[in-house]
């Protein structure tokens, strides 16, 4: 497999720096349509803690995640919040055709927004099929990672779940990383923590000191290291995923 070269003259000045363009919406379109979508398209930088997406607010606009985290939450009636998902880079924000949206979004580190207003979006995806294919594709596949999430947190053991969240973040949270990982060029991952410990035990349906004591019983085993509580250093990806299940 090899890089493919996303700095080049035909290639719109938006794009240029976008590590992730090949992996996301955009990998489909020829330049013409990828400048006719940069045309409509506006880069935005969110702080770690911003709401990006409301519950039950109209859809005006959608967006993709160029890097950075997104934590995905539903608020039930009596005012409890869950987090139902994680979103990275390249994956698409926002509900496709929808008119309202149904989660709310928000930033859980800084993050890097490509966004598009939906009237532009839908009027390019009418007339590039291949772009409305590879947003079903991007949508199918959220779908299987959902429902094996499902698994993680019906099935596995507390320690194989944190391990399975910290293998999650580790592979995920850096896109260029993991191009070099996928050339076999590192097996190591280095992060801070985009989730607190509560978000982390909200998401795994555990309590904050069982999240707190399987992440002790790896660093002890030698499989993460932590730095300043925050920091965590993943010497070897392959031990962390032994400890998943």
């Amino acid at each position: 497999m090899s890089r493919q070269d996303i700095h080049n003259s035909q290639t719109p000045v938006l794009c240029r720096n976008c590590e992730v363009r090949h992996r996301g919406l955009c990998g489909v379109l020829e330049p013409e349509q990828l400048l006719e979508l940069s045309r409509h398209t506006r880069v935005v930088r969110q702080g770690a803690g911003s709401e990006l997406i409301a519950d039950d607010t109209d859809v005006t606009s959608y967006a993709n995640v160029m890097t950075g985290v997104v934590k995905l939450t539903k608020m039930l009636e009596d005012g409890r919040q869950q987090v139902v998902g994680l979103q990275f880079a390249p994956d698409f924000l926002g509900r496709l055709y929808g008119k309202q949206s149904r989660l709310s979004a928000e930033a859980a580190s800084d993050v890097d927004l490509c966004r598009i207003p939906k009237s532009a979006l839908e009027a390019i995806m009418a007339a590039n099929p291949a772009l409305e294919h590879r947003l079903h594709e991007q949508t199918l596949r959220e779908l299987d990672e959902a429902r094996d999430w499902m698994v993680t947190l019906g099935r596995k053991t507390a320690g194989e779940k944190v391990a399975s969240f910290l293998f999650l973040i580790a592979t995920h949270i850096d896109p260029v990383a993991q191009i070099q990982r996928e050339l076999g060029e590192r097996g190591d991952a280095e992060f801070d923590l985009p989730l607190s410990r509560a978000d982390i035990a909200d998401f795994l349906g555990l309590t904050i000191e069982t999240v707190s004591r399987q992440i002790t019983k790896l660093r002890k085993a030698g499989v993460i290291a932590v730095e300043n509580n925050r920091k965590f250093i993943i010497p070897d990806l392959g031990r962390l995923e032994a400890h998943c299940g």
